[in-house]
């Protein structure tokens, strides 16, 4: 019986959305990055692949058009690798790489990529085109609900209080802070540098400024005291006590 192993894993650093050093870093390209770096410490040169298969959550703006075939052609592999994105939402990173095992498994291929890939800041904008199908909706009326009224449903039924969220969110702040300072992602992690779009808050002008990224989060101490200044991103939230 074949099996499925991984050989190789690689990610881009995590920036904030919006004010982030990837504020201006299309999605392929962040993809590409990791891509290109796990193929590489897997010792191959990238025609072997036979198959590249992202999840992305929204697929729209830069994020569209199989933006799984996107980030495979940047980050330079040859066109004969093929490509798909699958969409199913938080866990579609997880669901790639368990279609890139399946098709090691049974699709008989030998080599193939799975990840995920979302960028907050270039696809969740102003921009951002959602349609509903009113006959869809009218048959399930909570078909489009957004993931942070499931959120407020959950602490309300389950009587979540905003202090528990709060803890647990500190708590998960402190823990990865700790793994940064210990080198924990070091080996996972590929440095990135990114070209970020910054705002001058006096006149309002947009410029760009290359970005070398770096290890660095939250402190706890900073951490605790942002939480208890966090404003609700919903009126229910601030009822669910």
């Amino acid at each position: 019986m074949r099996e499925a192993v991984i050989v190789s894993t690689a990610r881009t650093p995590i920036g904030r959305a919006y004010r982030g050093a990837f504020n201006n870093t299309c999605s392929p390209t962040l993809a590409a990055h990791a891509i290109s770096h796990a193929v590489k410490r897997a010792g191959l040169d990238g025609p072997e692949v036979e198959d590249v298969i992202m999840g992305s959550a929204l697929q729209q703006g830069s994020q569209s058009s199989n933006v799984a075939r996107m980030a495979t052609l940047r980050a330079g592999m040859p066109d004969s690798v093929s490509a798909m994105t699958i969409d199913r939402q938080c866990s579609s990173g997880m669901m790639a790489i368990g279609l890139a095992a399946k098709q090691i498994l049974v699709d008989n291929m030998d080599i193939a990529i799975g990840g995920g890939l979302d960028s907050i800041s270039k696809v969740q904008t102003a921009d951002m085109r959602v349609e509903a199908d009113p006959e869809l909706h009218a048959l399930h009326p909570a078909a489009y609900m957004p993931m942070i009224d499931t959120a407020e449903i959950v602490a309300k039924r389950y009587n979540v209080s905003r202090e528990a969220q709060d803890n647990y969110a500190l708590q998960s702040q402190k823990r990865t802070h700790e793994a940064q300072l210990s080198g924990k992602f070091n080996d996972e992690i590929v440095p990135m540098t990114s070209v970020m779009a910054v705002k001058n808050k006096e006149t309002g002008e947009i410029f760009k400024e290359k970005k070398d990224w770096e290890v660095k989060g939250y402190k706890p101490e900073e951490m605790a005291q942002d939480v208890k200044v966090i404003m609700p991103p919903l009126d229910l939230f601030s009822k669910t006590k």
